[in-house]
Parts: structure tokens; C-alpha cells; sequence
């Protein structure tokens, strides 16, 4: 079986665990997490550390890991020198991240230890921005966004990193026809309010944001069967 997941945002992890066991995910099946684990709550880190551990588990760079990887000098032994290099660009990136929701990730990372955090953003650093995949003869395209600037004749290797990870769709927006495009980032509740909470489906993509960041329950879709797992 194969299972996709996105914008956990701190979400517990004990819960993701239970949300797993709900579904009855096995050794034998796959998960695709398509970014966002991190910030806002405060489990971020342990997620990101935990799917790191786990063999059966892709994950996918999202826009809030990105803000992270951009601000990992915060993780450097802070001396007069390093304190000197602190420019307005690295100034700029970790305010960034902290109006974001960063600072929950960061005491996360720093409770796991300099050694521990930088070996998880060496492994977000190696993440993929997109995955392709085949499921009972369906072909699907996983990122963390959609894809913005998005045209049928172009290729996905073509597209920047941010327009896989910074992309807000509109319900009009038409993707790959050969292709189901499947991506989070965008809570379905602002696509269409019925939706708040559930996953989208239309024609050539499927969002499967269904707002963790604002309170509501990430869901775990089994693309086998299309069957969706929530814990309430």
C-alpha cells in the first residue's frame, strides 16, 4: 500500500504514530511526506528525526523546511566571529522563518542536540522537491505545492524550487492530464470552504492539506484505495 501525508506542522508525534496504526501501515507499505513537518507546533522536530529513521518513508521538501535549511546557521557555535558574519541576508532568512512559526523547531532541534539537528538538516538538505510515482497502474506527480507557472509542454525537471514549494492553486488551475499532481501547502478550506478539513479532488490534482496548521486533523490517504485516515 502506498500512503501520502502532508503539512503535519508540529503536529504530535504520538498521534502521527496512532494515525499510522489507524490505517494499519505496515513495514511492508510506503509513505510519502510532502513537506511541512516542521513549525508552528512544537514536534517538528522529533517528527523530521523519527521519518528520517524510518525505511519506508519518502519525504519531500517543503517550504517550511526550506525556511529551516536557510536559517541552519543558528545551529553554529555563536563566537565574536560568527556573530560578526551574521549579514542582513542571514538576518533577514531567520526572521523569516521565526514569523513563520519557527521558533517551535528550533527548540526542538536544540533539545535533540547540535550533533542530532544538523544530521536532520543534512537529511532535509538531501530530500527531493518532487517524487513520481506508479500505483495500480496510475501514474502520480507528488510536491509540496502544485506547480506554479505551469504549462503541459513543460517538463517537471524544468521547474524552479520555489514553484514547487511556494505555489497557491486556484480551483481552475489545470495540471498534467496523463498525470494525477498531488501536493498540500494550501489548506483546502481556502480553496472551497464544503472542503474545510477534507481532501480536494478534482480532475488532474488532489490537495491533501487539510489544515493541521490551523487546528484541524492532517489526514493520511491510501492511494490504493483512495480511502482517507484522520484521528479526531
Amino acid at each position: 500500500m502506498v500512503y501520502v501525508i502532508s503539512d503535519l506542522h508540529g503536529y504530535p508525534l504520538e498521534k502521527f504514530k496512532a494515525l499510522l496504526e489507524t490505517a494499519g501501515f505496515s513495514d511492508d507499505d510506503e509513505c510519502y511526506i510532502l513537506g511541512d513537518v516542521v513549525d508552528r507546533g512544537d514536534d517538528g522536530a522529533r517528527l523530521l528525526e523519527w521519518i528520517m529513521d524510518q525505511p519506508n518513508m519518502i519525504f519531500i521538501c517543503g517550504n517550511h523546511e526550506m525556511m529551516m535549511l536557510e536559517a541552519k546557521f543558528v545551529l553554529d557555535e555563536i563566537t565574536d566571529e560568527s556573530i560578526k558574519g551574521l549579514d542582513l541576508d542571514k538576518m533577514h532568512a531567520l526572521l523569516h522563518w521565526q514569523r513563520n512559526g519557527g521558533d517551535a523547531t528550533l527548540k526542538g532541534l536544540r533539545a535533540l542536540g547540535i550533533d542530532r539537528a544538523r544530521e536532520i538538516m543534512e537529511f532535509v538538505g538531501d530530500s527531493s522537491v518532487y517524487e513520481e510515482i506508479e500505483v495500480n497502474g496510475k501514474e502520480y506527480l507528488l510536491t509540496h505545492s502544485g506547480l506554479a507557472n505551469f504549462s503541459p509542454d513543460r517538463p517537471i525537471w524544468e521547474y524552479e524550487v520555489h514553484e514547487l514549494l511556494w505555489n497557491r492553486p486556484t480551483l481552475d488551475d489545470k495540471y498534467f492530464e496523463d498525470k494525477i499532481t498531488i501536493f498540500g501547502h494550501t489548506p483546502t478550506g481556502y480553496l472551497s470552504y464544503a472542503h474545510n478539513g477534507k481532501v480536494l479532488f478534482t480532475d488532474t490534482w488532489i490537495d491533501i492539506d487539510t489544515g493541521a496548521s490551523g487546528g484541524n486533523p492532517p489526514t493520511l490517504l491510501r492511494l490504493d484505495d483512495m480511502k482517507e485516515f484522520r484521528i479526531e
